[in-house]
């Protein structure tokens, strides 16, 4: 599930956006203040920035800037009053990859998310399989054998996570930063309780779970 960070303090705004992309199965965080945004993604993992450039705490153009500084490589989308090729020229040289002018259709943002994510490749396959299990990312669905499992978008988003970085593993943190939202409580805990239901339905009864407990040190998935 596609993870993206919102920065923008036009609350009415803000919410029209991160509801047009979560009916399209995105994971939404938001976010109100520049600063605070800069601490939200030193902090957690984002598969793509939806960036205003008035912000309070820091303008959009320094925390692009200052993340791109810091090693960030997730696509950004400026989202912008200026229209001036000036303006426009600045939000490119501080690391934006595409600009979208105020006001704009909510079709055309949802567009220009897509292009950019398939021009950075992320999450390019929407089909994944795990032994048994397929998991369709447009559909928002996973098979096990053909039948259909339902999980809860948490659910959903470990698993497809864990597939995706098959043979790789993280730890209770590291799932937590890139998969859970910010809200949620940083405890083992959260990812223990999580991956025990995705196993009880997902796994084969008198089989070792698809999902491998390395104990202190994390979880994978090695099934090809």
């Amino acid at each position: 599930m596609t993870k993206v960070l919102i920065v923008e303090d036009d609350s009415i705004l803000a919410t029209t956006v991160g509801d047009a992309l979560e009916f399209e199965h995105y994971m939404v965080e938001t976010v109100g203040n520049g600063s605070k945004a800069l601490e939200f993604l030193r902090t957690y993992s984002y598969d793509l920035l939806i960036l205003d450039f008035d912000l309070p705490g820091m303008n959009g153009f320094d925390l692009c800037r200052t993340f791109r500084l810091e090693g960030g490589k997730q696509p950004v989308l400026m989202l912008t009053a200026k229209s001036s090729i000036p303006d426009k020229t600045d939000g490119y040289e501080a690391g934006a990859d595409d600009y979208l002018t105020k006001p704009f259709h909510i079709k055309e943002l949802l567009l220009r998310v897509k292009a950019l994510l398939k021009r950075f490749n992320v999450h390019a396959d929407d089909l994944l399989q795990a032994g048994d299990l397929t998991l369709d990312q447009t559909a928002f669905k996973v098979t096990k054998n053909g039948t259909e499992i339902r999980l809860t978008p948490i659910e959903f988003a470990l698993l497809e996570f864990l597939i995706r970085h098959r043979g790789k593993l993280f730890s209770a943190e590291s799932l937590i930063n890139s998969v859970w939202p910010s809200t949620s409580e940083r405890l083992p805990e959260t990812v223990r309780t999580c991956v025990k239901k995705l196993r009880d339905k997902i796994d084969t009864k008198g089989s070792p779970s698809i999902i491998v407990n390395v104990p202190g040190l994390g979880y994978k998935i090695d099934a090809s």
